[in-house]
């Protein structure tokens, strides 16, 4: 039978490269060859291996040509679910790896493929209307592993000598093996970090030997410390770095402050979270007639931090602060974030000020960029300023009543403003983050979401100002910089939405570039509709990811021509940098030598930002997720009401006013077989007729919790029982979806 399939392809090869062969579909090359209906399949199969050998490919039309492999170098990203896609710089789209087509790959290996089939563009209709049809490729070489270790849970058979580590990573599909003498002394139960030593392949799993062992699964804080490790997130700082944190003063001198505006005697304050420490933004404001002088006075980190030093290349690395459910992992030592480089109540500190005059429009008509010396009279929260501002509460009006005044100032500038983003056609996505209430053992006793108030809005505003403000002043000076860039939505999944949303009675413009405020003016008139969760996901989830770039592309969420990230230096990286510069660029010292080699710095420095953005992201999703799924483990059973928010053909994805989703598998589902419906986005059974689609508000019944896979079974509740909830409208992946968007 081999022999046969061999000569069935070397004749089919001989065909497509005949000089007269013109290229052909798979029904079209049957008829010429009389292959009878019943055997095309075999003829399927005859071109399917010439393809994956990468002698013949498939256009975008479908039709089979001549080879002429390419081949591509990228980073595989594995699915749980078997298959997996390869990012490769320069394109814009990554390429879908079938199961069978992997080669081996692992997560995050750096992979050789070639194409097997190219992307369709052409339009779909019916009930395929919408779908992506991408580029497929075939694993052909492994060039360099992307991962040597995996945190995981170590199990040992009884009376066995070996044992195993399953992953915490479910993009890790394998167990690893661990041989006789290679446990490092860890027993069943315990997390464990593992050195992977074989790579496995052709029915072998992988091997590797235990490196460290991280505590017992039940075992306080060991759950957390499992993802800062898998995410192989920095936990303490080198000894040299510390050391040269150490060396620097903890209060600033007479020489620190020479040449430097002195506006210690402007009336400022602080607000942030109850909890936070690190506090590298103060706010200021007075009005002269009917114009507003906003100060935003930004802490100095790049006066304590030099370029190159071991605080530096350490702060890079890093990228990032990261904040997980019960710790936070800072980009700069304690001494540094935590002392000479907060902006403390009372203390003297250096900033980078930008003072901007604004008229009754919120124009910027005036600004001044600065290097300061300032004084912050009051520390506030969050909620103490909402109280002040939204409730008028007499005790927390009189604890501050020397800064109120000023800070009604501030709500009034602040609704100038967001009213003139939302003009040019912002657009708000306002989905609430889950707030995590753990015990004194890491333990959640609560979630809700974590709402926006006056005080959250205020600041935002504030800060949304300065970094256009800064951005579009080093913009026309043509200066080397690092900005904060957004593109334009994927117009297929615009498109998509646009047909699915007439079913609903709404249009939207999408002929041409389209605009932010497009999508703004759909989710107006969306508001307080049943439609309303439904779309307003559906509009998130067309949107790309922020990133980092030398070159200034604009900010299509925000509508800004001009966007950067110049106000947080304390915990992101990219602050820090365009501190240096404007410094730099303050003092005179931007001369063409300094300009070439911040140009040469700066795609490193936006890549390196953009990759740790990521990662910080994805620990922190995962910390949420597990909690979530730790807090759930106590309510198995009990009944709440929920939204549909995600559908997919193995089940429904149902959040609760908590924030917590969990997932309704289609097999709990037996009162009927259920076909999912991608184009509507719904489920609808066969025999029923009952269709759930998303959006739609559901009762669902806690089946189960697994801490370890960090997911939540839901199974749809009967009539009765306890109810626990009222729907709301989020979901974590559109809340990462969302801060990417910043």
């Amino acid at each position: 039978m081999d022999g046969t399939f061999e000569k069935r392809k070397k004749i089919i090869y001989a065909l497509i490269c005949d000089d007269y062969y013109i290229p052909m579909k798979l029904k079209e090359i049957a008829a010429l060859l009389q292959v009878p209906k019943d055997q095309r399949q075999e003829l399927k199969d005859v071109l399917d291996s010439l393809i994956g050998e990468g002698r013949i490919r498939v256009s975008k039309k479908g039709k089979y040509c001549k080879g002429e492999t390419q081949t591509l170098t990228g980073v595989y990203q594995a699915n749980p679910r078997g298959f997996g896609f390869v990012t490769v710089e320069g394109r814009e789209e990554d390429v879908f790896i079938g199961e069978d087509d992997t080669g081996g790959a692992f997560q995050g290996d750096t992979v050789e493929i070639v194409l097997t089939r190219e992307k369709d563009s052409s339009r779909q209709t019916g009930r395929d209307s919408g779908r992506r049809h991408r580029c497929e490729g075939r694993v052909v070489k492994i060039l360099e592993r992307g991962v040597t270790d995996l945190v995981g849970l170590y199990e040992k058979p009884k009376k066995k000598s070996y044992g195993f580590v399953i992953p915490d990573n479910r993009r890790f599909l394998e167990d690893v093996f661990i041989p006789e003498g290679k446990d490092g002394g860890a027993v069943d139960g315990h997390k464990v970090v593992v050195e992977l030593t074989d790579y496995g392949g052709s029915g072998r799993k992988p091997e590797g030997r235990i490196r460290e062992i991280l505590g017992h699964v039940n075992d306080p804080g060991v759950d957390i410390l499992s993802i800062v490790k898998g995410y192989d997130l920095p936990c303490e700082f080198p000894e040299k770095v510390m050391n040269q944190a150490e060396r620097i003063p903890d209060h600033i001198s007479e020489a620190d402050m020479a040449g430097r505006k002195d506006i210690r005697d402007w009336q400022m304050v602080t607000i942030d979270g109850e909890d936070s420490k690190d506090l590298d933004d103060a706010v200021s404001l007075i009005k002269k007639g009917d114009s507003y002088v906003l100060g935003v006075h930004i802490a100095d980190v790049a006066n304590y931090v030099q370029e190159g030093s071991a605080l530096d290349r350490e702060a890079l690395k890093r990228g990032t602060s990261v904040y997980l459910a019960d710790r936070v992992i800072p980009m700069l030592p304690h001494r540094l974030s935590n002392g000479i480089c907060s902006l403390n109540e009372g203390e003297d500190r250096l900033a980078l000020s930008c003072i901007m005059t604004i008229d009754g429009a919120g124009h910027v008509t005036d600004h001044e960029i600065a290097e300061t010396v300032i004084r912050v009279d009051r520390r506030m929260s969050y909620t103490g300023v909402a109280k002040i501002l939204e409730e008028k509460d007499p005790e927390e009006t009189h604890r501050y009543e020397e800064v109120v005044p000023m800070l009604r100032q501030m709500a009034a500038l602040s609704g100038i403003l967001r009213e003139k983003r939302h003009r040019r056609g912002s657009i708000d996505f306002d989905f609430p983050e889950a707030k995590l209430i753990l015990d004194e053992r890491g333990k959640p006793v609560d979630i809700r979401p974590y709402e926006r108030n006056t005080a959250t809005r205020l600041i935002e505003d504030f800060m949304l100002l300065a970094n256009e403000t800064v951005a579009e002043t080093y913009f026309w000076r043509e200066a080397p910089f690092l900005y904060r860039t957004h593109g334009a939505p994927d117009e297929e999944k615009l498109r998509s939405l646009a047909i699915f949303i007439n079913s609903f009675g709404y249009t939207m413009h999408i002929s041409g570039k389209v605009q932010p405020m497009e999508i703004q003016k759909l989710l107006g008139r969306i508001e307080g509709t049943p439609q309303e969760a439904l779309i307003s996901r559906l509009a998130l989830r067309s949107m790309q990811r922020a990133c980092y770039a030398p070159e200034n592309e604009g900010h299509f969420g925000l509508a800004a021509k001009y966007y950067t990230h110049f106000t947080s230096p304390i915990r992101r990286y990219p602050d820090l940098q365009i501190h240096r510069i404007i410094k730099d660029d303050l003092r005179g010292r931007l001369n063409e030598k300094k300009a070439e080699h911040y140009r040469k710095i700066l795609p490193g420095a936006a890549k390196q930002s953009s990759q740790t953005e990521r990662r910080a992201e994805e620990a922190e999703r995962e910390t949420v997720k597990l909690k979530k799924a730790e807090y759930m483990s106590d309510h198995i059973g009990e009944t709440f009401e929920g939204v549909i928010s995600g559908i997919t053909k193995w089940g429904m994805y149902v959040e609760l006013p908590s924030t917590v989703e969990g997932l309704v598998h289609v097999s709990s589902m037996h009162d009927d077989h259920y076909e999912y419906r991608e184009d509507r986005y719904e489920m609808t059974g066969s025999h029923t007729g009952r269709t759930y689609r998303l959006g739609q508000k559901i009762r669902v019944r806690v089946a189960g919790a697994d801490r370890l896979q960090r997911t939540i079974d839901f199974e749809i509740a009967k009539e009765g029982g306890k109810d626990h909830g009222e729907s709301e409208d989020r979901r974590e992946d559109d809340r990462q979806q969302q801060e990417g968007l910043s």
